[in-house]
């Protein structure tokens, strides 16, 4: 059993820094007896909730199922970035998938974050948004490639809102010796994702949509209509999207095949104070490093660093995370080697092997959207905005995400996490040297 399931005893969300600043939302019923629907969505991350709503503005009758509470997952623990674009960087993107639709992807990462703030501003979601992206290039070797991306960007794609950093000013702008350069992104931008979710879910349920928590599905019966199936009841629906991400399960082999979980983890310091915690990161924006394992750490609304740094890919956590993290946040800020961690956490993720979000049709009137490697604050968002639009008959958006190259892992279900481990090892002695 993934210990992300239990740690925090039924219908709590995990222990962490956003869990005890979050704004309290009371609990959804328990699923109970046979519910109709148009639509069943199951996962209540930003993928779930995103479509639910954007369903529900459509006039649908639409039921979420979260196997805890709604933003349980890595939607209400992961570091909070706003970023731009795709996982994968735009010049590997078109050489993936072509100029035009590598164009056409670029287009939808612009949606997302523009989705974000509009829903933010629109449902008035108080989740401490901030401007701006620093990526840091961790390696010298690395920084021709980023001044080149930065370029490419501006003139190709005609984003003008991202600069060149060189290793002077870097040094300025963060309190580290870390880094020799790399591009600031001020139409990226970091927030509290918890209150994130929790604003989507408020903003759901007062659209009509009826969210049932503690509710695990324990299997799917395609068909017209489909049946979901959760202990003490079930929900029979035209549609199910399937928006569990990390949390799949076996509901779904095919996307399970594609769609890796593994756990990442945080650290919240102590209280810093505004100048001690400007002198770590002097103009409030979110930082995340070119390792393959990333580093990525922000400034909280009460001066904490918050950093995230190191994963693994069992479901097994390390006994303390705090004491996991911390070697890597002092690799960083060795100048925080007296400072407490008030809190450590752990979330579960979906990647792929591309770091491409998986779409796919799975079944006969049954959808799944996961695998946002990462980067799934604002995808997922618009992801599932993009399902409820082809729902409602514009398919394009959703087709252009369903021909993205998400291959298989090597090994198959039960012998893929190995494999990736050993994978995952070599990149880390990699970023070492």
């Amino acid at each position: 059993m993934d210990f992300l399931y239990d740690a925090a005893g039924p219908g709590h969300h995990v222990p962490s820094y956003y869990t005890a600043t979050a704004t309290p939302l009371p609990s959804f019923p328990i699923l109970e007896g046979t519910v109709k629907a148009d639509v069943c969505v199951v996962g209540g991350g930003y993928t779930g909730l995103s479509a639910a709503l954007h369903l529900a503005r459509q006039g649908r009758d639409v039921v979420l199922l979260d196997a805890h509470r709604v933003g349980w997952g890595a939607s209400g623990r992961n570091g909070g970035q706003v970023g731009s674009g795709q996982r994968v960087a735009q010049d590997v993107l078109a050489g993936l998938v072509g100029s035009d639709d590598a164009q056409a992807l670029w287009a939808m990462g612009e949606d997302a974050k523009a989705l974000v703030r509009a829903l933010i501003d629109t449902h008035g979601i108080a989740c401490d948004y901030r401007p701006g992206v620093l990526h840091a290039d961790h390696r010298a070797r690395f920084v021709p490639h980023t001044r080149a991306q930065v370029e490419l960007l501006n003139t190709t794609y005609g984003y003008s809102r991202i600069r060149f950093v060189d290793k002077a000013e870097i040094r300025v702008m963060l309190g580290s010796p870390a880094y020799h350069g790399g591009a600031l992104d001020e139409g990226a931008g970091h927030l509290h994702p918890l209150n994130f979710a929790l604003g989507l879910a408020r903003a759901a349920a007062e659209a009509g949509v009826r969210i049932f928590e503690r509710s695990r599905v324990e299997a799917l019966a395609p068909g017209h209509p489909a049946c979901v199936r959760v202990r003490g009841g079930e929900v029979r629906a035209d549609h199910v999207i399937l928006a569990a991400n990390g949390y799949l399960g076996r509901l779904s082999r095919p996307v399970a095949a594609r769609v890796m979980p593994i756990n990442g983890y945080m650290v919240a310091t102590e209280p810093l104070g505004e100048p001690r915690a400007r002198a770590l990161i002097r103009d409030n924006v979110a930082v995340a490093d070119s390792r393959f394992v990333v580093n990525y750490f922000r400034l909280s609304a009460d001066h904490r660093l918050l950093f995230g740094g190191g994963e693994c890919y069992g479901y097994a956590p390390p006994r303390d995370i705090p004491a996991f993290v911390r070697p890597i946040l002092l690799s960083i800020f060795p100048q925080l080697a007296s400072v407490a961690l008030d809190y450590g956490w752990g979330g579960t993720l979906g990647i792929t092997r591309s770091r491409l979000p998986h779409v796919a049709r799975v079944a006969p009137g049954v959808v799944s959207v996961s695998g946002f490697s990462g980067h799934g604050v604002a995808l997922a968002t618009l992801c599932g905005a993009i399902v409820a639009e082809a729902l409602g008959g514009r398919a394009t958006r959703f087709d252009l995400l369903e021909r993205l190259p998400t291959p298989p892992f090597p090994g198959g279900i039960l012998s893929r996490r190995p494999l990736l481990a050993l994978a995952m090892l070599w990149f880390a002695l990699r970023d070492r040297f």
